[in-house]
């Protein structure tokens, strides 16, 4: 049996792969919803790098799930222990706030608006740490979710398109840490000129 498996287990696997890669190409080609998932991730909002083929690929492997107006669909804080499997989600209709509470402030301060073709939740989907923000549905939203769960069976039978796909969400975190960085240089600078025209118009008493 041991010889059996070594001879042709491999084989199997890889016949069974490719049933399950026939099976979630025709699902998204039969669906509009899915296809334009596949048409949005390739969007400059998410992960252009991804071809035709990978995106269509990918969406294989999400799930579109509806979520209604005020539905929290990500919450600051959550992780894994919480009950948060650590998916990303595409949005493919309607616009979801962004928003954060930090030290300073009590109330959660707004950090953006996202409409179709914006991806969420990238980070915790590759580290499985807490999430740094909520994000709410401030209207009816349809998305496309990737869990992590979904991502390691991507990881087994679809090894090229899955290591494509974390190398573009890993560039994508990569721009987004360097506009942040961006931000704070020019907050800087503005505090800086701020202090100087302070300093001129009310000169230190001497």
């Amino acid at each position: 049996m041991a010889l059996f498996d070594t001879l042709f287990g491999n084989r199997s696997a890889a016949r069974q792969h490719k049933r399950h890669a026939t099976v979630r190409r025709a699902r998204v080609k039969a669906s509009t919803t899915a296809q334009r998932a596949a048409q949005l991730l390739r969007s400059t909002h998410a992960l252009i790098q991804l071809s035709k083929e990978e995106a269509f690929t990918v969406v294989g492997f999400m799930q579109m799930r509806q979520c209604a107006d005020g539905e929290e669909i990500i919450r600051q804080g959550d992780r894994e222990s919480s009950g948060d499997d650590g998916f990303m989600a595409l949005v493919i209709e309607g616009e979801v706030t962004v928003e954060t509470v930090t030290v300073s402030r009590t109330s959660p301060l707004t950090v953006n608006v996202l409409g179709p073709g914006h991806l969420m939740g990238e980070m915790s989907l590759m580290d499985g740490a807490a999430r740094s923000a909520t994000c709410t549905a401030s209207t009816d939203v349809r998305c496309a979710v990737l869990t992590r769960t979904s991502l390691e069976a991507m990881i087994a039978e679809e090894p090229a398109t899955a290591a494509k796909l974390l190398s573009a969400v890993a560039l994508r975190l990569s721009q987004r840490l360097r506009e942040t960085d961006g931000k704070l240089q020019l907050y800087g600078q503005l505090v800086q000129s701020m202090q100087e025209e302070i300093n001129r118009l009310v000169p230190d008493p001497d």
